[in-house]
């Protein structure tokens, strides 16, 4: 029985601009790293305020992250 022509298709689209947005937030991540170590090493009195920084927004990106995982499967 051949399949049926009614089906939809994935949509290549939509993971293309995925794959963009996701390089293009790596990028922005990169960078951002880099001007923080850059900032750190110019201006040693700041290193711990951005260190405590990082590590809130770790853990703010992780928790977006998990609630975005239980929402998904939830859904």
């Amino acid at each position: 029985m051949p399949a049926s022509t009614n089906a939809p298709r994935p949509d290549r689209d939509n993971q293309e601009l995925r794959l963009v947005v996701l390089l293009l937030a790596l990028a922005l991540g990169l960078l951002v790293t880099s001007a923080v170590v850059y900032v750190a090493l110019v201006h040693p009195s700041t290193a711990e305020p951005l260190a405590v920084g990082a590590g809130v927004l770790g853990a703010l990106t992780g928790a977006g992250g998990l609630i975005a995982r239980v929402l998904r499967h939830w859904r």
